[in-house]
């Protein structure tokens, strides 16, 4: 009897570990539902949005400009936040706010990415903290879920912004 229970304890821990590993690899490269939050991405993500980020991109470093990703605050390592790519290592890219009257430029150093907000007035970005390192990208926004007025995947335009299909 003793040993029936214990078989039985064992295999429920085994497929416990089994199915727990399948979904810690499924979350982790293929990708995972996100609800947004704050208005930096406005007007093309808003407040409460809910997409779906897929990860094998950041793994293949397959990330382009124009993409909005999900990362890894620079602030806050136990937040994400949503943002569009706008420079990619070595690309010169504007370091200044729409509202300075001068511009100042800067380069993406080596395995980092310049990140923004669509809402510039009312983003905190890489304009703040600086070029974020690309091992902090989380995944890629591939598909807008709710609300289902604007159900549709996020494609490139031919200027590198995103809009829906």
């Amino acid at each position: 009897m003793l040993r029936n229970v214990l078989g039985k304890t064992f295999r429920f821990l085994g497929y416990t570990v089994q199915y727990g590993c399948i979904a810690h690899c499924a979350f982790e490269y293929l990708g995972g539902i996100v609800v947004c939050s704050g208005p930096s991405m406005e007007p093309t993500i808003q407040n409460s949005d809910i997409v779906f980020s897929e990860n094998l991109s950041r793994h293949f470093y397959c990330i382009r400009k124009g993409d909005i990703v999900i990362v890894k605050s620079p602030n806050d390592p136990k937040s994400n936040i949503c943002k569009r790519v706008i420079g990619l290592e070595g690309d010169k890219v504007c370091t200044s706010n729409p509202s300075d009257f001068l511009k100042s430029h800067s380069y993406v150093p080596k395995g980092h990415v310049w990140l923004e907000g669509d809402n510039l007035r009312n983003s905190t970005d890489s304009r703040c903290y600086g070029p974020v390192p690309y091992g902090l990208i989380r995944g890629r926004i591939c598909l807008k879920i709710w609300p289902l007025n604007d159900f549709g995947f996020l494609r490139a335009s031919p200027n590198g912004h995103r809009f829906l299909d």
